[in-house]
């Protein structure tokens, strides 16, 4: 993935407020939904959405600066202690030492103490004077799993998709989400961990993520949007169109709508167990940019006609 200033295109010291409103038009820009004809959109959109996940997170945007995680979220690799991926330790020219020596008559009492220890695993070297000792380690559990991190699209969660995962080691996956997959959820693929002489190949654990949406708010299966609407679509009401996951649909405002009136859409929010989840829509009356000198006239005029007080339960 590419640079995430890059993709949002911020310079490296923007405020989290220019973050912020860079995403907000790359992602009303290049959402899918407006973008029918548009294969790569969605691809688009994914990239922007990773990339307001590192630097629109604060903590994530540190670490990244400093170099400690990649444009994924991913802890850079910085190589196993010692050179060995398993721990173990290197010997001369590379080779792997398991050996343990001991001197004099004590020999033999050191090879019971370390039979004891490893359950017979040790395997005395040569008679007499000092004792080499090699460990079997075929009886000794190595974690060979790898856990990484992936986030999706909110998009990419309800339908599934294929996603490409760097590993720690440098190889790379195509990894396949299922439909429905959840934040905090994990995918197991066996046998595509870390591998040693002797064991098992251990398995890539993958725990998903699902990147802030610029329009909607995950809560459980349903969906929450916030929707702008006019001062005479408030008062007057009307037909405004809605976003969903799916095709936008159209919305029946009824007349005198205050600021905050919730409406529910059902089955047009998240997957769960035995149905799918309901869409919350939240008006929110956006007043016009600027100075309206006819508007202000209008409203003077209306106040002295019309005297109310929306906060008399407060006392």
């Amino acid at each position: 993935m590419r640079d995430p200033y890059e993709v949002l295109g911020v310079p490296r010291g923007a405020s989290a407020a220019a973050i912020k409103s860079a995403y907000r038009k790359l992602a009303k820009k290049h959402h899918p939904d407006s973008n029918n004809n548009d294969p790569k959109a969605a691809e688009r959109f994914s990239e922007i959405n990773s990339a307001n996940e590192i630097i629109g997170d604060e903590d994530k945007r540190k670490q990244f600066d400093r170099g400690e995680i990649d444009a994924e979220g991913k802890p850079r690799f910085q190589g196993f202690p010692g050179g060995d991926p398993r721990g173990r330790a290197g010997g001369p020219g590379g080779f792997e030492s398991y050996g343990f020596r001991t001197g004099g008559a004590g020999g033999a009492g050191f090879e019971e103490i370390l039979n004891s220890m490893f359950g017979g695993a040790a395997r005395g070297g040569r008679p007499g004077g000092g004792r080499t000792f090699e460990f079997d380690t075929g009886g000794i559990g190595l974690d060979l799993d790898l856990n990484v991190a992936m986030t999706v699209s909110l998009e990419e969660a309800v339908k599934g998709g294929e996603k490409r995962v760097r590993l720690p080691n440098g190889k790379e996956l195509n990894v396949k989400i299922p439909a429905g997959v959840v934040g905090g959820q994990q995918i197991r693929l066996k046998g595509q961990g870390e591998s040693a002489p002797g064991h098992r190949p251990g398995d890539l654990l993958i725990t998903v993520s699902i990147a802030p949406h610029p329009f909607f708010k995950i809560d459980g299966s349903d969906l929450r949007l916030d929707l702008p609407i006019s001062l005479y679509e408030a008062v007057l009401g009307g037909k405004v169109r809605v976003p969903t996951l799916g095709s936008a649909v159209e919305l029946s405002i009824p007349k005198n709508t205050s600021s905050g009136r919730t409406f529910r859409l059902k089955g047009k929010g998240l997957p769960k167990a035995g149905g799918i989840g309901d869409l919350f829509v939240i008006t929110r009356i956006i007043l016009p940019d600027g100075n309206d000198a006819e508007l202000e006239a209008l409203m003077e005029k209306w106040r002295s006609g019309h005297p109310y007080n929306p906060r008399s339960d407060f006392g």
